[in-house]
């Protein structure tokens, strides 16, 4: 029989002391703590300072950190409750709101948490990842929802935002109201960012593009779009397709220990960088007229990805899952009769080889495109004499 460990007899002891002394109840663990606000500054500007009617009730805060504290990410990690804070509390629409920035140092990643109130306690109700470190703090807009529809809370460099209808949004305490957007299509916001030590001139467009009411947490909305190449290359595409575990932004999934882990924001999922490329001009249904083939791609927490769409001479455009950047480019192409689609950087130095007799769509440098064969086919690029790259495509 092993002994009572020494820790143990004596904090009991300790215990029964305090008690038959008369010195009290036993003492109680502090309060979780969590700040109001976040300590980010530009130059002598905060950039989230404390918003809400109820961020200075001492009540709420409480309830808010401690739910927090309790929630767990999709993997288990928890929140690092001294790196993290609230961004705002108050009421919104008859009930209570409270936004957090989570850091979960476990993940290296931000997360943005909406609580809602419940009676005097709080509880998680959304929560979106974004995979950047620190984002959500240095950030100036990010997506709120709520069964009145999207709003965005803004940080205080922002003069002013504009909707997708490119008209002005009314902001109460860093919060807007409600901004109609469609549930699986893509909308840009556009902020004004006032002078600041970072930016001495301010900033007139500081374009983001929203995908959508129906993306399903943890997916994190925003995209930033300095440049616009991503409202052009979302145009007329489903985001929530592109969503799914077979769309592009969510085919690639995140692993946890060597294992794909569903419940997490997919390795595949955009951050920035959205643009497109045409590739060719290929006939690929039943009316022979040909349609642009083009190549979509986007940067990730995991690297740049990349995907192939066409738009047919009639109907929605058809894209392919992701596939990461590498030298020989392999996708497929969900048609009603499915092609591959390879694509590479083509240069005297390389060459590719197919298996003998693969009849062929389209064959140019740098892009071949054939019926996706029956059973498993074998593809081979040589980069190099000591260097060979397969993609293997076809069966079941």
């Amino acid at each position: 029989m092993g002994s009572v460990p020494r820790t143990g007899i004596t904090g009991a002891a300790l215990v029964l002391a305090l008690l038959a002394g008369g010195c009290g109840t036993i003492p109680k663990e502090p309060a979780v703590a969590l700040r109001v606000g976040y300590d980010t500054l530009d130059g002598t500007l905060a950039v989230w300072p404390s918003r809400g009617s109820l961020a200075g009730d001492p009540q709420a805060t409480t309830a808010v950190a401690k739910a927090v504290d309790e929630w767990r990410s999709p993997v288990e990690d928890r929140v690092y409750l001294p790196s993290s804070g609230i961004l705002w509390l108050g009421e919104v629409d008859g009930g209570r709101l409270a936004l957090v920035a989570a850091d979960v140092p476990g993940e290296s990643a931000s997360w943005l948490l909406q609580l809602a109130g419940n009676g005097p306690d709080f509880h998680v109700e959304r929560a979106v990842e974004y995979t950047d470190p620190g984002y959500l703090v240095y950030s100036d807009v990010l997506p709120v929802q709520l069964s009145t529809g999207r709003r965005y809370l803004v940080s205080a460099r922002v003069d002013r935002l504009l909707g997708p209808d490119r008209q002005t949004l009314a902001i109460t305490d860093g919060l807007t109201g409600p901004v109609a957007l469609p549930a699986c299509a893509a909308a840009t916001v556009t902020a004004r960012l006032r002078p600041s030590e970072s930016l001495p001139n301010g900033k007139s467009a500081d374009r983001l593009v929203d995908l959508g009411t129906g993306a399903v947490g943890p997916r994190y909305p925003l995209i930033t779009d300095d440049t616009g190449s991503a409202a052009a290359a979302l145009r007329g595409l489903d985001t929530c397709a592109l969503g799914e575990k077979t769309g592009a932004f969510g085919s690639i999934p995140h692993r946890v220990h060597g294992r794909a882990h569903p419940g997490s924001v997919p390795a595949s999922w955009p951050i920035d960088q959205v643009k497109t490329k045409t590739l060719a001009e290929v006939a690929l249904d039943d009316t022979g007229r040909p349609s642009k083939l083009e190549q979509l791609s986007w940067r990730t927490a995991d690297g740049m990805m990349t995907a192939v769409m066409v738009r047919p001479t009639a109907g929605p455009p058809v894209v392919s899952a992701a596939d990461r950047v590498e030298p020989l480019q392999g996708y497929v192409l969900p048609l009603p009769s499915p092609v591959v689609v390879l694509s590479w950087e083509d240069s005297p130095d390389v060459s590719l080889t197919l298996p003998p007799g693969t009849p062929r769509r389209v064959d140019r440098p740098g892009l071949i495109v054939l019926d996706k064969p029956t059973s498993r086919q074998t593809y081979s690029l040589m980069v190099s004499p000591e260097k060979t790259v397969d993609r293997s495509f076809g069966g079941n």
